[in-house]
């Protein structure tokens, strides 16, 4: 298989061109130079928002099987892309959201449930759920239907995190001492490892799959308890590991104090942001974000690795970097200032 990554070196898009280099796929990546790709790859490059970006690609005449694309600012950008590409490779394969349902989306939505209005291909950037739908249509429009795949996924978790979500949880639980962990501890929570996400994703494109796929675990693949106990164990403390790179020192090993949703949300603290992945059970963003309807492409192949692993492959990959998690620019900075997590917690 011959496969255009565009984009590739960071995140989802690293994730996908290990996992189509260990299946022994030729790949060539079209990024702007800014980071260093995997080995073992062509490059090829440009800026897709410069008036003349898509100079290298429309300078050869290579053909690919599939393009995958994980762009989400200006629809705009996936449309050029698309549009070159169209009599140029098989089929488009772009990672796109389930935030482009309409809010807010019913527990248990699915594929066919009603996605958000006014988005369009030819659109600058507007907002998240919109640019997507707009990147969806994009590639709809110059692929067909037949021809695409649109990969809807929820929370992404693993190496390569550029968010800080996981890395600012290792992060925390290395700092030791109290740690507000926000309940109930059983909620179940939806997520996809990066890697999981990467070989469903070339799975489906050599099975032909087309059309949209909710691609995150089912609800309760782990539970907020298990992913900060998973913390714990790898980062915890000096029994576990050593603080990252920048971290206060250690303050003993981490603690969870679970703390009920309602003490959380009276202090001010806003879900999600400042405690990364929690929400609160029976809010609407619980239901979007956690209760999904994943049966097709649990159908269709995809299966999740256990949170300990992603947890502990994470921190090791953190602990390989120097402790720092890239961020990228153009997403809020997560996590719980201390001096409002101890007050909380009466210290």
């Amino acid at each position: 298989m011959r496969l255009l990554m565009l984009g590739g070196t960071e995140f989802v898009g690293r994730a996908v061109v290990e996992a189509a280099l260990a299946r022994g796929w030729d790949v060539t990546v079209f990024h702007r130079g800014r980071h260093e790709p995997p080995a073992g790859v062509r490059s090829l490059y440009g800026d897709r928002t410069a008036p003349d970006g898509l100079a290298a690609l429309a300078g050869t005449e290579e053909e690919w099987d599939v393009v995958v694309d994980t762009w989400s600012a200006a629809p705009r950008v996936v449309r050029d892309s698309a549009r070159l590409l169209a009599d140029r490779a098989r089929r488009y394969m772009y990672v796109s959201s389930c935030s482009v349902y309409a809010w807010p989306p019913a527990a248990g939505y699915d594929e066919d449930s009603p996605v958000v209005e006014d988005a369009s291909a030819d659109a600058e950037q507007t907002d998240y759920a919109r640019d997507k739908r707009g990147g969806e249509l994009a590639v709809l429009e110059a692929f067909g239907a037949e021809r695409a795949l649109l990969v809807r996924a929820g929370l992404i978790l693993g190496p390569y995190e550029n968010i800080g979500r996981l890395p600012w949880w290792l992060d925390r639980m290395a700092r030791g001492g109290p740690v507000l962990a926000p309940g109930p501890r059983e909620l179940p929570l939806q997520y996809v490892d990066v890697r999981d996400l990467a070989e469903w994703t070339l799975g489906a494109v050599e099975a032909g799959a087309e059309g949209a796929y909710n691609v995150i675990s089912p609800s309760g693949h782990a539970t907020m308890g298990a992913l900060l106990d998973a913390c714990v164990q790898v980062a915890g403390g000096p029994a576990a590991g050593s603080p990252a790179a920048g971290s206060p020192a250690a303050e003993g090993p981490a603690e969870l104090r679970w703390t009920d949703p309602e003490v959380v949300l009276a202090a001010g603290i806003e879900p999600w942001i400042q405690l990364p992945v929690w929400v609160p059970p029976g809010s609407e963003s619980y239901d979007a974000m956690h209760r999904a309807d994943v049966s097709r492409a649990v159908r269709d192949g995809l299966r999740c690795r256990p949170v300990a692993e992603t947890v502990a492959d994470t921190w090791s990959w953190l602990q390989g970097i120097g402790g720092t998690a890239p961020q990228r620019p153009d997403r809020p900075v997560v996590g719980l200032d201390p001096s409002v997590e101890a007050k909380v917690l009466g210290g």
